[in-house]
């Protein structure tokens, strides 16, 4: 209309009404039609922190991988032993030239009724995620298929164990997120008075 005096009162009426919307609606106009479909609709527009991360940063990488031809009563003597510092539940399973069978967990090693070899207690192909893929994609993977951990493996080497990942390691890397977020509570200090 080429009347710069009307765009003052444009600009507070548009303003005025996003205001009035925001505050009378719970969703905005853009997410009714999906809130009124029973689907949640989040407020506020945040990154995910599991998108930012990479599944090979929070991974452990001190890899303790059993052969498949090693017998389970060895593999228990091993675990008894407390060598290598075991604590996790978990271990991939490797053939002899080193390539990814699957995994077992101790519950599997230590059932009574378990006999033969290592390699004999793998009950499904590996989950795997990749080291350069994201904190995300490796939790999907675990969902998806119902379990614990997911095995590290490299793009170029889909084959070759390089670390694992636990559900432990994705509550520590959120657990971190939350520390940088929380500020630090401020300390008291005393002064002693001189004498």
């Amino acid at each position: 209309t080429h009347q710069p005096i009307a765009l003052l009162p444009l600009l507070a009426g548009g303003t005025a009404a996003h205001l009035l919307s925001a505050a009378l609606m719970r969703n905005s106009i853009m997410t009714e039609k999906i809130a009124r479909r029973g689907v949640r609709v989040s407020g506020d527009y945040v990154a995910d922190p599991l998108e930012q991360s990479l599944a090979g940063e929070h991974a452990s990488t001190k890899l303790v991988t059993l052969a498949a031809s090693r017998t389970v009563a060895d593999a228990r003597a091993w675990l008894a032993s407390g060598a290598d510092g075991i604590t996790h539940q978990g271990f991939p399973v490797v053939d002899d030239a080193g390539n990814l069978v699957g995994v077992v967990t101790r519950r599997d090693l230590l059932d009574p009724h378990a006999s033969g070899n290592v390699g004999d207690l793998v009950k499904r192909p590996p989950i795997v995620a990749y080291a350069d893929g994201t904190l995300r994609e490796a939790m999907d993977q675990m969902v998806y298929a119902s379990v614990g951990r997911v095995v590290l493996v490299e793009r170029g080497a889909p084959r070759r164990p390089v670390g694992i990942l636990t559900r432990s390691d994705l509550l520590n890397a959120h657990a971190r997120r939350l520390e940088e977020l929380t500020p630090s509570p401020p300390t008291l200090r005393l002064l002693r008075r001189a004498p």
